[in-house]
């Protein structure tokens, strides 16, 4: 199982996810995609103002229908933390616990189940728990995290990267970074990335581009 997570909101989680989905799929895998719990503003006839939903453009990645990849009764229909979303809507707290026991897969199997999460790491996913309560919860086989490729995005990751492996103790699972938003003829970018590959050891994917590399990886962890 992969668990696809960002250093921030908006650095292009289910972007990354779904060209992941898709480049799994073109090589002839199984796959499903799974949202513990997403948010998002809505119109007066409830319709997402986003465009589509995290769940909808995962599911047309996957193959999927939207519910399948996230609950209905974890669709929060307000543009903030998922648990903060579901205190201001007045629904009923929910867990960590109860995310993981939520979490199913098809019952004839896949060969790689896709779990993407709200938010940065430290943002709250549950009443009880942020990203890396999650992804301790679910012990995922790899982690990809995605972060935008531009000034800031060393410290942004850094910081991001012991939030998710405690320092570097315990037996986190692995993590490849993805820088989006990677332009080749950026100098910031392309430095940002020399620096957290040769100076600080990150295993690093660039995106676009990258999605043949990232399937490669996840395939074989």
């Amino acid at each position: 199982m992969v668990l696809v997570c960002g250093t921030a909101t908006e650095v292009g989680k289910t972007w990354v996810a779904a060209r992941l989905l898709t480049e799994l799929r073109s090589r002839g895998l199984t796959v499903a995609a799974r949202k513990p719990a997403q948010s998002f503003d809505v119109d007066s006839r409830g319709v997402s103002l986003g465009g589509a939903t995290d769940a909808e453009a995962l599911a047309a990645a996957s193959g999927e229908h939207p519910g399948e990849v996230c609950h209905s009764f974890r669709s929060y229909h307000r543009a903030m933390a998922p648990p903060i979303a579901a205190q201001v809507l007045g629904l009923p707290p929910f867990t960590v616990s109860d995310l993981r026991d939520e979490l199913s897969w098809p019952t004839d199997g896949v060969d790689v189940g896709v779990v993407e999460t709200a938010g940065g790491v430290r943002s709250p996913q549950a009443d009880d728990g942020d990203v890396c309560d999650l992804s301790a919860a679910l012990a995922p086989d790899i982690v990809v995290l995605v972060a935008d490729a531009g000034l800031g995005t060393i410290n942004s990751i850094r910081l991001t990267m012991d939030a998710l492996t405690g320092g570097g103790a315990g037996t986190a699972p692995p993590v490849v970074v993805v820088l989006n938003h990677y332009d080749g003829g950026h100098e910031i970018h392309r430095r940002n990335r020399a620096w957290l590959t040769e100076r600080v050891g990150y295993r690093m994917v660039a995106a676009p581009g990258g999605e043949s590399e990232l399937a490669d990886l996840v395939a074989r962890a």
